[in-house]
Parts: C-alpha cells; sequence; structure tokens
C-alpha cells in the first residue's frame, strides 16, 4: 500500500467490476487494520462509465508514502475456533447457491457448505443496476437470513466475497460479522464435515467427513 502511494490520511475509494466483490476485500483489510477512510464505488467501473466519467489506459503512479496500520487483524475466526462455535453462532454462506447446494464445486475438494450455514450470496446485496440495496432493505434481508442480532460469521470460498456482506451488514446498520478469512477452501482442504442441499443442517461431528 505504501508503495502505491497510500498514506495514513489518504482517502481510499476501491472498484471492481464484479460488483464489489472484490473491491470488498480491499475495503475490509485496510478498515480492519484502522485506515480511517476507506470507501467503495458503488457499482463500480460500469457506474462509472454509465454516469460518463472519463477513462484511461494511463498507468498511474504516485511517491511512496507512509501507513500507519495496526499489525494484526480483528473480528476473524479461524477453522478450529468456529468449528467449536458451530451451535453458538449464524454462519452465511456468500458464495452462489449452487455452490452452497453442492450442485457445483470449480475450485475445492469438497462440494456443499459448512453445517449449519445459511445460503447468503452476496448478489443478493445488489440492486438491478449492480448496486447496493438500500439500508433498510439490507437490513430486512439480514433480519430475514435470521443474521440481525447475536455473533455473526461470514464465510465464502477464499475469503474475498464474504466481505461484501460484511459491508453489506455495515450499510444496514448492523454490528460487523465475523469473518473466516480462509472459508470453505480452508474447511474442505481441512478433510471437514461437509453437507449437500438447500438445509443447513445440524453439526457434525468434527472427525466425520464427507
Amino acid at each position: 500500500m505504501e508503495a502505491a502511494g497510500i498514506a495514513t490520511d489518504s482517502d481510499v475509494v476501491v472498484y471492481d467490476d464484479a460488483g464489489g466483490t472484490i473491491a470488498a476485500r480491499l475495503w475490509w483489510m485496510l478498515d480492519n487494520l484502522g485506515h480511517e477512510s476507506v470507501s467503495i464505488l458503488d457499482g463500480g467501473i460500469e457506474a462509472w462509465i454509465a454516469a460518463s466519467q472519463a477513462l484511461t489506459r494511463d498507468v498511474t503512479t504516485y511517491e511512496p508514502a507512509q501507513l500507519e496500520l495496526r499489525d494484526e487483524w480483528t473480528n476473524v475466526v479461524d477453522r478450529e475456533t468456529l468449528a467449536l462455535r458451530l451451535r453458538d453462532v449464524t454462519l452465511l454462506d456468500s458464495r452462489a447457491r449452487e455452490r452452497y447446494r453442492g450442485e457445483v464445486e470449480p475450485i475445492d475438494p469438497a462440494a456443499g457448505h459448512i453445517p449449519t450455514a445459511i445460503s447468503a450470496p452476496t448478489t443478493e446485496n445488489l440492486g438491478a443496476d449492480g448496486r447496493f440495496l438500500s439500508s433498510d432493505d439490507l437490513r430486512s434481508r439480514f433480519e430475514d437470513l435470521g443474521a440481525a442480532e447475536g455473533t455473526v460469521v461470514a464465510y465464502c470460498g477464499s475469503g474475498a466475497n464474504a466481505c461484501h456482506n460484511i459491508l453489506a451488514m455495515r450499510l444496514a446498520g448492523l454490528d460487523d460479522p465475523v469473518l473466516y478469512a480462509g472459508s470453505f477452501s480452508d474447511w474442505s482442504t481441512a478433510g471437514m464435515p461437509v453437507l449437500a442441499g438447500d438445509i443447513p443442517g445440524d453439526p457434525m461431528p468434527m472427525e466425520s467427513t464427507t
């Protein structure tokens, strides 16, 4: 970040061409480590183009800067801790529903979802225009998922898209979820229990595998 010219007092705006699902990871990283001014461009590059804003092919460079951040992550959980707390948290699976159900799995060694997880795909945080829903609509979404109170943990495939749900809950005025950064790749690679289908399921003995 310092090499890119980002300083402690920089206003950082992050965008992508994927509905904010990639940008949200950088937003979360900087926010989590204490940077005070980091935002996401709502609607991403598509919204910028739709507003007839300027584009360039030039690569912009800045002088190196000094960036002060905390030296460790907060509000995260590892696999071992999550496995022991499945009965005590609301677990949100941020991936597409077909991956949650185990119908397709393009990356990981097992297909399905972590036991007790509720399907909460990030695409449902956005409206037809590719921008985030209103705060009220986002709050209603997470209330309907049972994720408006208590300890909520968000995961996805590798810890990026889950940050989109964290941002959406922040926009909804709800408490930030805990991030399971290793997410389904970490869980499934370790041979932990996996369930398929639409039902969240109950916690399974941790020595079991599918």
